[in-house]
């Protein structure tokens, strides 16, 4: 089991969420920092916070074992939206009853190598994250079948990413971790980076993901719509018209190639909304996402009523 300590926190949050969820939620003073590798992370090209992928946890407190979900920040692969995108996510989701994970993954600019970190160690760390919260579900009360991701512009597209690329876990594997599935059982996109190579391409993300020049077959097996199959988890989508840093393209593309292989799907796009909006608090039609997920939540049976 993964061992993790408490992280200082500027605010405390505290939740309130519905009796009838069978979950009742007391204030946080602070998330619990998991590292992601106790011992130092695969690829690592140093010892500073950058170097050291981790996941801050938010639990629930519940009668019963919840549902959760690993949160994957945007930043272009070269930064982490840790805020918007990541520990206020995490608070709705809690609202919710779902125990949240942020996972602070290795990017273009982590590290203190001047380099940074590009394919695959975005991807590594991601699944990494959902191995862990699967590996510790007994332990942090969380139903082992209802473990998804949700994943934001450069965040959405690594969310995407590991929900077309995962294994069943790696048979053998000294870490029990690495024994338990990184294929997330449903999975959640905003704004989602997509397709690579592309006029509607974020260039930005893929230069920081692959570098200048990179092998056109890499290009095409994380364009990710290209990579959907039967096994690809059931997928919540929300986009806006007016999103100029990543085309809607990206989102509806996901979509048809998920409805074209018979996977359960929920595309939002609306009308008006700059990029990066997050829960959208101040963006009028695109605040509605949250609520419209959480609906969907409970028509998957993630959540209850």
């Amino acid at each position: 089991m993964t061992q993790f300590f408490r992280w200082p926190c500027l605010r405390a949050l505290s939740f309130l969420v519905s009796a009838a969820m069978g979950v009742s939620v007391a204030a946080a003073e602070s998330p619990e920092v998991v590292p992601l590798w106790a011992d130092g992370a695969p690829q690592a090209a140093g010892e500073e916070s950058g170097d050291s992928p981790r996941l801050e946890l938010y639990r629930v407190e519940s009668d019963r074992p919840t549902a959760a979900i690993v949160v994957l920040p945007g930043g272009g692969y070269g930064h982490l939206a840790a805020g918007h995108e990541g520990s206020e996510i995490a608070a709705y989701f809690n609202r919710l009853g779902m125990t949240a994970a942020v996972c602070f993954y290795r990017h273009r600019g982590a590290g203190n190598s001047g380099a940074g970190y590009g394919h695959p160690v975005p991807m590594l760390d991601a699944q990494r994250a959902l191995r862990t919260v699967r590996a510790n579900a007994k332990a942090w009360n969380v139903d082992a079948d209802k473990i998804g991701v949700i994943g934001f512009s450069a965040g959405g597209h690594l969310a995407s990413t590991v929900s077309t690329h995962f294994d069943d876990g790696i048979a053998g594997a000294t870490d029990a971790n690495d024994r338990v599935s990184s294929r997330p059982d449903f999975s959640i996109l905003g704004y989602p980076v997509i397709s690579l190579g592309q006029p509607h391409t974020h260039h930005g993300s893929q230069r920081n993901l692959l570098g200048e020049n990179p092998d056109p077959e890499l290009i095409k097996s994380l364009s990710n719509e290209l990579a959907v199959t039967s096994e690809t988890p059931p997928t919540f989508l929300f986009h806006t018209a007016e999103d100029k840093a990543v085309p809607v393209e990206n989102s509806l593309r996901y979509t048809s190639a998920l409805v074209t292989a018979g996977v359960p799907a929920e595309l939002h796009v609306f009308e008006r909304g700059r990029h990066g909006i997050g829960l959208g608090a101040d963006v009028p039609g695109a605040n509605a996402w949250p609520e419209l997920c959480a609906k969907w939540l409970k028509v998957r049976g993630v959540i209850g009523d």
